[in-house]
């Protein structure tokens, strides 16, 4: 699922793929290793005070 990379929100996930449990949408949002990198460095504070 494209959009579990793209930092779409879990609601947001839950709604468009019309599960209401997050155990069953877990099944098909794996993000990437990359989206989990980039997902990383977005958030890592030492990046953003050299920024």
């Amino acid at each position: 699922m494209a959009d579990a990379e793209g930092g779409i929100s879990t609601p947001m996930l839950l709604a468009r793929s019309r599960h209401a449990s997050v155990r069953f949408l877990e099944r098909y949002a794996r993000p990437g290793v990359d989206a989990v990198a980039r997902h990383v460095a977005e958030r890592d504070p030492a990046a953003r005070r050299r920024s």
